[in-house]
């Protein structure tokens, strides 16, 4: 199956793209396509405890299963004032 992966600000910069299409196994979850980013980009493994996912525009868990089509966004924290 084939997921859009959009990624912002530091997720990003360590990732080398703000928007790819990756391959994934059926039944792959937002858990495992982070494992698999986070075996791509040095850095980014330390990140997940702060990185919200959003599937198809919509909040998402590690354990929400992926199906083709989807639209995977990485969101990094937020700050500002």
């Amino acid at each position: 199956m084939r997921v859009r992966v959009l990624a912002f600000a530091r997720l990003r910069e360590l990732l080398g793209f703000g928007a790819r299409d990756l391959d994934l196994a059926e039944g792959e979850t937002l858990d495992g396509l982070w494992s698999r980013l986070a075996g791509e980009a040095d850095g980014l493994g330390g990140l997940r405890a702060s990185t919200r996912f959003a599937r198809n525009g919509a909040l998402a868990n590690g354990a929400t299963a992926l199906r083709d089509g989807d639209e995977v966004a990485l969101l990094p924290p937020v700050g500002g004032g």
